[in-house]
């Protein structure tokens, strides 16, 4: 995911790894303007989260897929803990504090396009991740990868993507196109949950699956996969669950009364 394939030597840090250090240093840059005269200043939890996410993608990006249980850590981490911390850190908020007025208006106007309506729909989201997973284990997409690292390389990048757009989609707290409401965001999330597991299931068992691996990896992959996913995305539902506002709860309530 992103990786420089399995082939990098024993203990040496593949370059690629750096470039998570290299967004970090630019969000703590963009972060630190915020504290200038005149400016809001940025929430220190934030940073944190991005910081998180940044050495989740680094530690991803680091570690060695050389079979199919190491190539599963690498997906957890790239496909779903770190997008899920980066996206914490509100990085597009954080952006349109730090581009001049002209820019973040031609921005929020991008975002208000349908077309980015379509692409930031958590059931886009869904098809992309849940729907990717199922193409790579259910196909010879994974034997492909193992010997193109180009492709490797490719089928990484689509899942940190993915991983960032749906968990944005889902409890982003950057602004964008307008979002279902939180119950359909919680259903879109309960299929992904029955995606990851049924895909496991199918790896535990060794059917349907195209992988180059033996039982006891198939299964070691499967609890990394069903466990792991399980946890990532319970914080995905906490993160939703812990920013929803329910406008009109107070009204009801004052209409009971």
């Amino acid at each position: 995911m992103l990786t420089a394939h399995a082939g990098h030597a024993a203990g040496a840090v593949p370059p690629v790894a750096l470039v998570p250090l290299g967004m970090f240093w630019l969000y703590l840059a963009a972060a630190l303007r915020q504290r200038d005269p005149g400016r809001p200043g940025w929430s220190h939890r934030r940073t944190a989260s991005f910081g998180l996410g940044a050495a989740l993608l680094a530690a991803g990006l680091a570690w060695p897929g050389d079979d199919l249980p190491g190539h599963m850590w690498q997906h957890l981490l790239l496909g779903m803990l770190a997008p899920l911390a980066l996206m914490l850190g509100a990085p597009g908020t954080l952006a349109l504090h730090t581009l001049d007025r002209r820019t973040g208006r031609a921005a929020v106007r991008l975002l208000r396009h349908p077309a980015a309506r379509v692409a930031a729909h958590p059931v886009t989201g869904l098809v992309l991740t849940a729907g990717g997973l199922w193409l790579l284990y259910l196909t010879p997409l994974y034997r492909a990868s193992l010997d193109s690292p180009a492709l490797h390389g490719l089928v990484d990048l689509h899942f940190v993507l993915a991983g960032y757009l749906f968990s944005w989609s889902i409890a982003g707290p950057d602004p964008g196109p307008h979002r279902p409401r939180v119950p359909v965001r919680l259903l879109v999330l309960g299929v992904a949950v029955a995606a990851h597991a049924t895909i496991a299931q199918l790896l535990y068992a060794g059917l349907l699956v195209d992988v180059p691996a033996t039982g006891d990896e198939l299964r070691a992959a499967a609890t990394v996969m069903y466990y792991g996913g399980d946890l990532a995305e319970i914080l995905l539902a906490l993160a939703l669950l812990v920013a929803w506002r329910p406008d009109r709860l107070p009204a009801r309530a004052a209409v009971r009364a």
